[in-house]
């Protein structure tokens, strides 16, 4: 009979939150509800993230950990570390203050090498002539997706202070500094944006985590930078399906799944990829929505604003659905 105790609630609970089993198949996900999620890491491979999971308090979650990698034309294919706080290190690289500076921040269990960052890189290099500083905060992104979501207001400082004293010092133009952040990294860039005051002159989310982040004020807002954008791929799953910039973009009614994608982890991993084509492109042309439902359907047919693309000085506010591609370009 002791047993039976023992197993009754055992069964009720793993029937009310049961653990997924197909790998990336996020169908049985209710955001705000359910424990478990398919989560992917730099890669693109699938893990199951316990959201229930406790923080590690061993872990260090410190911004501290950030390391810089300086990309441009002149070595486009092997960055240059800049170090906080020595001169010499920016003095002796390629970087040139009268260029758009250009920020990538990756997501969770990610690091400066994962497979986004060099693809975005290389868009941004082929179409102008800029600075690009790839974040690796691998050390704070990798482990429990919770001691993580923990760390990103840090990570997002440390960022902030770090552009700060490279403007202050190395020289630059707030108007000219475009941060993108993918998933969790979207909250990254949000969180220096503010450290930075607002000053920074464009700012893209690229479908912003959503597990952990409702309601959560260290989220991505339309207050962190002069303009801010968010692009919408796997809302209400791995990311954030409400608006919450100035201009929110919803490809292909911006929720799983996305042309050519047959689950939740495609549809999140393919906002980068999308953004990386409309930077060689810009051939992404957004429909203004009447509201969110319009959006979720892509039934939006009003006033015509491009989803991403490399302009630094680029306006706008309001949501806008557009159709893409299976396939890159899209």
């Amino acid at each position: 009979m002791k047993l039976l105790v023992v197993f009754l609630p055992l069964v009720a609970f793993c029937a009310a939150d049961p653990i997924p089993l197909i790998p990336g198949n996020n169908d049985h996900y209710i955001e705000g509800v359910s424990r478990y999620i398919w989560m992917p890491d730099g890669d693109g491979v699938p893990h199951l993230v316990d959201l229930h999971a406790p923080p590690s308090e061993l872990d260090d979650r410190s911004g501290a950990n950030n390391a810089y990698w300086l990309y441009t034309r002149r070595n486009a294919n092997n960055h240059q570390l800049l170090v906080n706080g020595d001169i010499n290190s920016v003095r002796n690289s390629n970087y040139q203050a009268n260029l758009p500076l250009k920020v990538v921040v990756h997501g969770w269990n990610s690091k400066g090498s994962s497979k986004m960052n060099p693809e975005i890189t290389a868009s941004i290099l082929a179409v102008m002539d800029a600075n690009v500083i790839v974040v690796d905060w691998s050390k704070v992104a990798s482990g429990l997706y919770t001691t993580s979501v923990r760390g990103v207001p840090d990570v997002g400082r440390h960022l902030g202070q770090f552009l700060i004293w490279l403007i202050n010092n190395a020289g630059g133009n707030w108007n000219n500094v475009h941060l993108i952040g993918f998933s969790l990294g979207a909250h990254v860039v949000g969180n220096a944006g503010r450290t930075c005051n607002g000053r920074i002159g464009r700012i893209t989310g690229l479908d912003p985590a959503g597990p952990q982040w409702g309601r959560n004020a260290n989220a991505l807002n339309q207050h962190d930078g002069v303009y801010v954008e968010s692009i919408h791929t796997d809302g209400g799953l791995l990311g954030i399906f409400d608006p919450i910039s100035d201009a929110d973009f919803y490809p292909n009614g911006g929720r799983n799944t996305q042309p050519g994608c047959l689950e939740s982890i495609c549809s999140h991993n393919r906002a980068p990829y999308l953004f990386a084509s409309s930077v060689r492109t810009n051939h992404f042309i957004g429909m203004r929505c009447a509201d969110l439902t319009e959006a979720r359907r892509n039934r939006c047919a009003g006033a015509h604003h491009r989803m991403g693309n490399a302009l630094v000085n680029k306006r706008g506010t309001g949501l806008y659905g557009l159709s893409t591609g299976r396939n890159w370009p899209y």
